[in-house]
């Protein structure tokens, strides 16, 4: 990540229903399909955290978002992994 000026943010690229299951507080919601369309939503001042359930979508979304500016990195292995290995109490699926 360059930008180091502010806090990074977490962008879920998920579905709502995936969501809804479990997700890191305070992440914004915006599914892959949609990222196109909402991506002027996102802050291009702040760094991003890209987030899905085992990082290939995130993937995805990470390229996209740097070719259009953005400082983004990819959760490896995604919420699945976040669950196993950081936080044991949040709901697999």
């Amino acid at each position: 990540m360059k930008n180091t000026q502010h806090p990074p943010q977490i962008l879920d690229v998920r579905e709502q229903w995936e969501y809804d299951i479990a997700h890191l507080p305070g992440s914004t919601l915006i599914p892959l399909g949609s990222l196109m369309h909402k991506m002027g939503e996102l802050d291009k001042s702040c760094a991003w955290v890209v987030v899905c359930h085992h990082g290939v979508r995130s993937a995805h979304a990470c390229y996209y978002l740097e070719r259009n500016g953005f400082d983004v990195i990819n959760l490896s292995g995604g919420l699945d992994r976040w669950a196993k290995e950081i936080d044991l109490d949040m709901p697999l699926y």
